[in-house]
C-alpha cells in the first residue's frame, strides 16, 4: 500500500472527505476503492472490472483505468490470467461478486465522490456545447451569464473555462475577455500537422515503457470493439482513442513533448463530440483497425513501424475530421446560449 492509499486507510470518514474534494477523478476513484478495500467491504479475490467500476462512479472508463493501476502499484489489487484486477495479493482465485455502491461507501452517509470540484458537474456538457459553437464562428463568452444559465458561482464557470483555455478551445482577448476560438478548416490542418510530426516521436520514446499487460488489455478492446461495431456508445469510443493518444503516449518519457502536444489533442475531442452526438456514426468504422494496425506493431516491438503507422493514421483522419465538421456546419444550428455573443469579422462593425 502507498503512502497516500495508506493514509485513506487510517483516516476516519472526516480524512477522507477532505482528501476527495480537490483531486482529480481518479484519484478520488482510487481514494473511495482503497477505503472500501481497507475496511473489508470489497473481500479478498474480488474481482474489479473497468466497465462496472466506472458506472458506479458515473464516469468512463479512463479515470478508472487509472486509478487501477495506481492501487496495482500500491499493492492492494493485482492482474491475474483474465481481465480485470483482484483485490488483495496471494493466489486466491476469482470471486465475482456484484459491486454496489453500498459496498463502495458511495451512500449519503459515507464519503465519496459528493465533494468533487463544481466545474467537473458542468464541464463535459460545456465543452460539447463549446466545439459545436465553435464551428460556426468566433463568439466572446460572458463568465457571469455562463454561471446563471448553469445554476452555478462565477468561480465554478471561471474554472470551467480555465480548462477549456488549456485545450485551446477558448482564449482570453487582448481586454482580457473569453473568447470562443473558431473551428476553421485551416486550424483544424494546423493540429493536425502538430500531431503528425509529434505523436509518432512521443510513441517512438513511449514504446518500451508501455506495461505489456496494459497494451494487451488495450488490444482486446478493440478488437471486441471491431466486433461489434457501430453498436458502440460514444464513450466506448473515446476510451478507445484515449487509449493510444494519450495512455500509450503518456508514458513517453519526454514530458515537454507531451506539453507540446496537449492543445493539438483538441482534436479528439472533436470527434468525440460529432461522431454519435451531432454527427451519425459512420457506416464503416473510422479508426478502429488503424489503432490495431499500431498495436500488432508494438506486440512484436517492431516501434519504428508502430509509429509510421500512427503517422499514417493521423494523416489519413484529417479529411475525415473535416468532412464531419463541414457537414456539421451545413446541417446543424446549435441554439445560441445567452453567454455567448457573435464576435464580427475584421472589416465589420463590432
Amino acid at each position: 500500500m502507498n503512502d497516500s492509499s495508506q493514509g485513506l486507510a487510517e483516516a476516519g470518514g472526516e480524512g477522507v472527505e477532505a482528501a476527495l474534494d480537490k483531486s482529480p477523478l481518479y484519484l478520488r476513484i482510487r481514494d473511495v476503492l482503497a477505503d472500501a478495500i481497507s475496511r473489508g467491504r470489497l473481500p479478498k479475490g474480488a474481482l474489479l472490472l473497468e466497465g462496472p467500476v466506472a458506472t458506479l462512479f458515473a464516469s468512463t472508463r479512463t479515470p478508472v483505468r487509472q486509478a487501477l493501476a495506481l492501487l496495482e502499484e500500491g499493492g492492494m489489487v493485482r492482474r491475474f490470467d483474465g481481465r480485470g484486477f483482484l483485490v488483495g495479493q496471494g493466489r486466491t482465485g476469482p470471486k465475482r461478486v456484484t459491486l454496489t455502491a453500498d459496498m463502495l461507501g458511495l451512500d449519503e452517509e459515507a464519503p465519496a465522490l459528493r465533494k468533487a470540484p463544481g466545474w467537473e458537474a458542468i464541464y463535459e456538457s460545456l465543452e460539447r456545447e463549446m466545439v459545436h459553437l465553435s464551428v460556426f464562428g468566433r463568439y466572446r463568452i460572458n463568465e457571469v451569464e455562463l454561471a446563471r444559465a448553469r445554476g452555478v458561482g462565477r468561480q465554478v464557470a471561471r474554472d470551467a473555462l480555465m480548462r477549456l483555455e488549456a485545450l485551446g478551445i477558448v482564449e482570453k482577448d487582448e481586454r482580457m475577455r473569453w473568447t470562443l476560438v473558431p473551428l476553421d478548416e485551416q486550424r483544424m490542418r494546423d493540429l493536425h500537422a502538430i500531431r503528425v510530426a509529434l505523436e509518432p516521436v512521443a510513441l517512438l520514446q513511449a514504446a518500451p515503457f508501455i506495461p505489456p499487460a496494459d497494451r494487451k488489455a488495450m488490444t482486446e478492446r478493440l478488437e471486441e470493439a471491431l466486433a461489434v461495431y457501430p453498436a458502440l456508445s460514444v464513450e466506448a469510443m473515446d476510451d478507445l482513442e484515449t487509449d493510444l493518444h494519450i495512455t500509450c503516449l503518456g508514458y513517453c518519457p519526454n514530458r515537454e513533448l507531451l506539453i507540446a502536444l496537449r492543445r493539438a489533442h483538441f482534436m479528439l475531442n472533436v470527434s468525440k463530440h460529432v461522431i454519435g452526438v451531432s454527427h451519425r456514426m459512420p457506416e464503416d468504422e473510422p479508426f478502429i483497425a488503424e489503432h490495431l494496425a499500431v498495436f500488432r506493431a508494438l506486440d512484436v516491438e517492431d516501434f519504428a513501424r508502430a509509429a509510421e503507422t500512427l503517422r499514417h493514421h493521423i494523416v489519413v483522419s484529417l479529411p475525415k475530421v473535416i468532412g464531419r465538421v463541414a457537414e456539421l456546419r451545413g446541417v446543424h444550428r446549435p441554439d445560441m446560449p445567452a453567454y455567448a455573443t457573435p464576435v464580427a469579422r475584421a472589416g465589420e462593425p463590432a
